[in-house]
């Protein structure tokens, strides 16, 4: 295995004036002159001529740098000899297969494949769970040279037959790690054994573990590992900090920092699904726009709220960890974990939605050192700093009443003694009658009846 490593900033560094001196089709060229691409990130420059050379590479860097592109533009690049503008299906079978976690991803993945053949007779399409295979089905039969796909959906036109990979040259899994993590493996391995065996494997990760290792193992051959960042550093465009708030307080200092830093787009973090969907709310009652995002929300519901948020319609976004691995979201202004994440290494993955592409970000956390401090540990350990503590918010009165108030429902007591006093009879004195009292005092007015009426 060859390495290369470039997380060290004191050693030589490839340079690379443009995208053009790797020697790239002129219509990529094109296509990233337009989008305004001129030199490219360090695990491009790595990454970009072994891949080109047809090596299999097993790539890590922090998120935000560019991975995409260092696997997409090698794919189009070798695939451009197959290009053609026959109508023909037979024409345009699938060879490269790009697999990553998750639809958000997918998609994503997806729109860059487009932007960088806008130029080119290639076909492209995607595939992922959550909307109706039906669509999927029709736009595979035409044929697509390059398929991006979620393990799980890409099965399922497998075994329907609505697709074949017996031509598949190059292989791709993005954010293996958190393939992994999903339980993905079982499916990756059914995948790979209906590909040929002759193929170039690129594997690109946010980190590299002993699992992933294990991986590459299984299905790379002989690979180029490159490492451009030291594993769960985070990007030294992104200014961290730490603002100690008591959970009760949380929402009201969230909103807060929300006013008093202004930032046109800020995604927030919570550890649930119902979480997210209190805090939008919250935002939402007092008069900031949110929306909240993660697993219950439908395919299409999701795909709306990000195009809101990437439109800056919405200008945050409350999400769970759904939304914290492979979203490549140009501009947002600040993270804020409203919560420290479970595993320390989302923390790394949440912060890195900021500070993208050499762009600087700000991530905040809201800390509760009574409940999260062994939390604030093991991020600490992972990345080796020490987190520095800000200036305590000063929250305006009416908004930390209001929080405090919510956060107490539920424990005080209710005014209305009906709802918490057991019922008591108006007179001590009246005592329950048994079924022979009553059934007396039914026989004695039937006899007082009778008297009334002449009778004895």
């Amino acid at each position: 295995m060859t390495f290369i490593d470039n997380s060290d900033k004191t050693s030589p560094t490839v340079t690379v004036p443009t995208f053009s001196d790797f020697g790239l089709h002129p219509a990529l060229v094109q296509a990233l002159e337009g989008l305004g691409y001129q030199s490219p990130t360090p695990i491009q420059a790595h990454a970009i001529p072994v891949a080109l050379k047809g090596h299999d590479v097993m790539g890590a860097a922090q998120t935000g740098t560019g991975k995409t592109a260092a696997f997409v533009l090698p794919i189009l690049h070798r695939l451009m000899p197959f290009a053609n503008h026959s109508m023909s299906p037979a024409r345009h079978p699938v060879r490269a297969l790009i697999l990553t976690p998750t639809r958000e991803l997918a998609d994503q993945v997806y729109q860059s494949v487009k932007q960088y053949s806008a130029h080119t007779p290639l076909r492209s399409a995607v595939v992922f769970g959550g909307v109706d295979i039906q669509s999927q089905t029709e736009i595979l039969r035409q044929g697509c040279e390059i398929l991006v796909a979620t393990p799980g959906r890409l099965l399922d036109h497998i075994e329907q037959r609505h697709v074949s990979l017996a031509q598949v040259g190059m292989l791709v899994l993005d954010e293996a790690d958190r393939m992994l993590d999903m339980g993905f493996l079982p499916d990756l391995a059914r995948i790979v054994r209906t590909l040929p065996a002759q193929r170039q494997g690129l594997l690109f990760s946010a980190t590299f573990s002993r699992e992933i290792r294990r991986l590459s193992r299984e299905f790379l051959q002989d690979p180029v590992e490159i490492e451009v960042a030291h594993r769960n550093t985070t990007a030294d465009t992104v200014t961290q900090g730490l603002y100690q708030v008591s959970t009760k307080d949380k929402r009201a200092a969230l909103l807060q920092l929300l006013r008093d830093k202004s930032w046109s787009q800020t995604i927030v973090f919570t550890n649930t699904r119902a979480g997210a969907e209190q805090v939008a709310r919250y935002l939402l009652r007092n008069g900031v726009a949110a929306e909240a995002i993660h697993g219950d929300k439908s395919q299409n519901e999701r795909l709306r709220i990000l195009d809101g948020f990437k439109n800056e319609q919405t200008p945050v976004l409350v999400a769970t960890d759904v939304a914290a691995r492979g979203l490549d979201i140009a501009g947002v202004s600040a993270v804020i974990n409203f919560e420290l994440p479970f595993n320390a290494e989302d923390y790394v993955h949440r912060i890195g939605r900021t500070g993208r592409a050499g762009a600087s970000g700000e991530a905040y956390s809201l800390y509760d050192e009574q409940h999260e401090q062994r939390l604030l540990e093991d991020i600490q350990t992972l990345i080796g700093e020490h987190l520095p503590i800000q200036p305590a918010l000063h929250l305006k009165p009416a908004l930390h009443q209001r929080a405090a108030k919510r956060g107490a429902r539920g424990t005080q007591e209710v005014a209305d003694p009906i709802f918490h006093q057991p019922y008591r009879p108006q007179s001590d004195t009246t005592q329950p009658q048994t079924r022979h009292e009553e059934a007396d005092k039914k026989k004695n007015k039937r006899r007082s009846l009778g008297v009334l009426l002449g009778g004895r």
